[in-house]
């Protein structure tokens, strides 16, 4: 049935606070702080249910992206036929590319303040969700959306004005961007590809149907589910884990590791879109809650470059090379046992047994052959790439569990170049 709620009735729901309680243990954050002030709506058939939610303005900037799947699979016209009922109105913006760009940004936040748009609708996945966010700060906010950006080449401003109230409308599993409170977006001059994120950016709203899940393609619900899974491996890893996280990121393994496969080979089951969904659902309330290792870092440096590499894809390609680097160091022993329990190994006794859990998870998605070669990535590149992000975003790399070199880097991205 659909949940509607905000954080605090979730957490009733999980039943996963014995695998924390009960483990022996393990170093964590024992101080924690957070606010998540989304309102969830979670469920098969919510979606058509739109129009009675609370919606926050009287018209909307629907952002997706520049694809045809969300016009022929009839969903656009099924969300503008509930805000028509909910009596709202709204303007269209269909320029998003997979890697989200600060000129997209740019055009949309200005087709928003011609259109008197109050209120920005992320309709998609990772890439329009976390776009409305930033448009609906650059809509109210003066400059460049760069301009706010607090890594890297960024302006490090930070905003004076509240930005539009944003509603997020998940059609894929994958980013968890409907449950936290930034945008990725590559800045086409600098190459650099970075998180923008501020307290103001949750939103108001969001909203995850599986239904609207069931006509995403097999590899493309592979990168995404897998996208998830690094989100909740990475979370429960990090040094800024706490109980709250530890409680998301081991249930939502879990929903990974018996039910991502049988998404990918039948995308009509609905139970196994559901559950993989929750999971996605929950990596948001990973990244919302606690802080993510490096590896997402050291992919987004990929996209960045090559931006036909799919997010999940980039993931997937160093994911054996970089979890294996802390296993080879004896870190992290109990928590990577845990994981590989979480993944259905039961009798996992060895951190090892994490790296033939993921392996198995990979083959069975049918993802275990991925090369970088196939998205024009070239070896040489690499040890370029492992300088720019170990020295451009330093911060990334602070709740790793031993803190990675230049050197470690480009021994990451060099065992896993095929």
């Amino acid at each position: 049935l659909p949940i509607s709620s905000c954080l605090n009735r979730y957490l009733f729901i999980f039943g996963a606070a014995r695998l924390i309680l009960s483990a022996p243990f393990i170093q964590r954050s024992a101080m924690f702080s957070f606010c998540i002030p989304t309102e969830f709506v979670f469920g098969t058939g919510c979606f058509k249910e739109l129009h009675k939610y609370n919606l926050p303005g009287k018209k909307a900037l629907i952002v997706i992206t520049n694809g045809k799947s969300i016009r022929n699979s009839g969903y656009l016209a099924e969300l503008e036929n509930q805000l028509s009922l909910a009596g709202k109105e709204y303007e269209v913006f269909d320029g998003i590319t997979p890697n989200p760009t600060t000129d997209s940004i740019m055009d949309a936040a200005k087709t928003a303040k011609d259109s008197a748009c109050d209120f920005i609708i992320g309709f998609g996945g990772g890439s329009p969700m976390d776009s409305a966010k930033l448009i609906a700060l650059v809509a109210t906010n003066p400059g460049n959306i760069w301009d706010y950006c607090q890594k890297g080449s960024g302006g490090r401003k930070l905003p004076t004005n509240q930005p539009l109230p944003v509603v997020c409308i998940s059609t894929t599993a994958g980013t968890g961007s409907e449950a936290d409170n930034s945008g990725m977006v590559t800045n086409p001059i600098t190459h650099e590809k970075l998180g923008i994120g501020f307290q103001s950016l949750f939103p108001v709203l969001s909203v995850v149907d599986p239904e609207l899940m069931r006509s995403v393609p097999p590899r493309l619900t592979a990168y995404q589910g897998l996208d998830t899974f690094f989100h909740l491996a990475e979370g429960y890893l990090s040094k800024k884990a706490n109980y709250f996280n530890e409680m998301f990121s081991i249930t939502g393994i879990e929903k990974i590791g018996a039910y991502l496969a049988r998404a990918v080979i039948e995308g009509n089951d609905l139970e196994a879109r559901e559950n993989v969904a929750f999971a996605n659902t929950l990596g948001g309330f990973v990244m919302s809650t606690g802080k993510l290792l490096s590896q997402h870092s050291l992919e987004h440096i990929l996209s960045a470059y090559h931006p036909n590499l799919p997010h999940g894809a980039g993931l997937i390609l160093i994911s054996r090379a970089y979890f294996g680097f802390f296993i080879d160091k004896g870190l992290c022993r109990q928590k990577f046992i845990d994981m590989a329990r979480a993944l259905g190994n039961k009798n996992a006794s060895e951190p090892q047994d994490f790296l033939s859990a993921l392996d198995k998870l990979l083959e069975d998605c049918g993802v275990s052959n991925l090369t970088m070669s196939e998205f024009g990535i070239k070896a040489e590149e690499l040890p370029a790439m492992a300088k720019e992000v170990r020295e451009s975003l330093a911060p990334a790399f602070e709740c790793d569990p031993t803190l990675l070199t230049i050197e470690d880097c480009a021994e990451i991205y060099r065992k896993s170049f095929k």
